[in-house]
């Protein structure tokens, strides 16, 4: 049974079992509270705690080496800069598309007032104290000073995400202007604590369907359907989010920034589109997106082996977009209103920490529960979405992966190496019922022709 199954399975076990609860014997049963403080809880903290360990680690590791991947910046400056641009302005678009939806359909106030007040106090009291020290400390010059870090290890350890990402870019712009010897060995460092953090994120993904069955059975116990109605909100929000910019936002990037049809350029990218869709893995799918890139779209290899490396880890557009209707979405469950300001700052941090994502599946969790606790809400609170993140996760992968296409066919463009009349013919299939010498002369002839095993090439 694959991974995303057995989530399901434990979403739907954990909150079968605990709306069953709910009804028969009540939320504030005996029995069920003691299941739920002796059992289903403690395995939902061990799984939660594992995605806590590794989010200032990952967050420093990912995004420097996505800086320092852009190599020498006095010799490819250029070009990552363009590429770099392109994942921002994009990714900020997308953050801002979702921002919208979630504060037009306000999915996460269908809850009782009754039920958010109980979910607040069920979490603790720690997410009204944060909430009131944010909402205290505002947003001013001194925010922008206190990005600037003074003890990096201490913002890790405080929690405080917006010091280690800009130590993090700081970092990573150093490693190129250092001794490339020198520079590769901290590179390889880097690399290495990226791929261990990930391999703890895929530790701790193979225990969420347990911890998801426990984190469920706790909230469904006490509220029973309370939640569900709203969850199915939120489901649609996404998805909408994510159809909308894919299907009209980027068809006009498509127009606009490389000349051809959107129907045209969709047809091209497909395979790339159904492997990540398929896998939930931005860097599963970059072998893939290499050849659709350098076959299918008429790439050149340089630019193609450049941008879209860069673009797995980098444009991360529906990473984005998913994260700000979740922090949203989780702010209005538990009465977090959130200033103009205020969401500006969340669309900021959802396009850094999209950016800093890894890009395996459920690797943007551990980051989001960063976010979360920015504005006073409790990292538990991710328990209320993860079980329906698989469809989620594989819907924005898709979106990452065609902005990555984008990028690198609008960043050969600029640099007058690729125009739409480099596009190649597609591949023609040979009918069925064709004989083994197709194509005949008066045939058009594919790109790519069968040869005989007892002729040349």
């Amino acid at each position: 049974m694959r991974l995303h199954t057995k989530i399901l399975l434990g979403l739907l076990l954990g909150a079968i079992a605990g709306v069953t609860a709910n009804l028969t014997l009540g939320g504030a049963d005996p029995r069920v509270v003691a299941f739920d403080t002796y059992v289903a809880a403690p395995v939902g903290q061990v799984f939660l705690r594992m995605l806590f360990m590794v989010v200032m680690p990952l967050v420093f590791a990912s995004i420097a080496l996505g800086v320092a991947g852009m190599g020498d910046i006095r010799k490819v400056g250029k070009v990552g800069g363009k590429a770099l641009g392109y994942f921002l302005v994009t990714t900020a678009i997308s953050g801002t598309v979702g921002i919208l939806g979630v504060s037009l359909a306000r999915p996460g106030e269908r809850l009782d007032p009754a039920v958010r007040a109980d979910l607040v106090a069920m979490y603790g009291a720690e997410a009204g104290e944060k909430a009131a020290l944010h909402a205290k400390g505002g947003f001013g010059i001194d925010t922008l000073v206190g990005i600037v870090t003074k003890n990096p290890l201490r913002s890790a350890v405080e929690g405080d995400m917006l010091g280690v990402i800009f130590f993090a870019l700081l970092f990573g712009i150093a490693l190129t202007l250092i001794d490339e010897r020198r520079g590769k060995v901290m590179v390889d460092v880097l690399g290495a604590l990226e791929d261990v953090m990930v391999k703890i994120v895929e530790i701790a993904m193979r225990l969420a369907p347990y911890g998801v069955a426990g984190l469920v059975f706790g909230v469904t116990a006490r509220f029973g359907f309370a939640l569900l109605v709203p969850l199915g909100g939120y489901v649609s929000v996404v998805l909408g989010g994510l159809l909308f910019h894919g299907v009209v936002v980027m068809s006009l990037l498509v127009v606009a920034l490389l000349g051809i049809s959107p129907r045209a350029f969709f047809r091209r990218v497909r395979p790339s589109l159904v492997t990540a869709f398929s896998t939930s893995s931005s860097a599963a799918t970059l072998p893939t997106n290499i050849k659709v890139a350098e076959d299918d779209l008429g790439v050149p290899p340089k630019i193609a082996g450049f941008v879209l490396p860069l673009g797995a880890t980098m444009c991360m557009n529906g990473t984005a977009l998913f994260e700000g209707v979740t922090v949203l979405f989780l702010c209005q469950v538990f009465g977090v209103e959130l200033s103009i300001v205020q969401m500006a700052i969340v669309v900021a941090m959802t396009v850094m920490t999209a950016v800093g994502a890894a890009g395996v599946p459920g690797g943007s969790m551990p980051l989001l529960v960063g976010i979360l606790a920015m504005f006073g809400v409790p990292g538990e609170a991710i328990a209320v979405v993860l079980g329906v993140d698989r469809i989620l996760d594989m819907a924005r992968t898709t979106l990452n992966v065609l902005g990555d296409l984008v990028a690198a066919a609008f960043v050969a463009r600029s640099e007058g190496a690729w125009t739409p009349a480099d596009l190649p013919p597609l591949a023609i299939e040979p009918p069925i019922d064709q004989s083994p010498d197709w194509p005949r002369e008066d045939e058009v002839v594919p790109r790519v022709v069968p040869v005989r095993r007892d002729e040349q090439p």
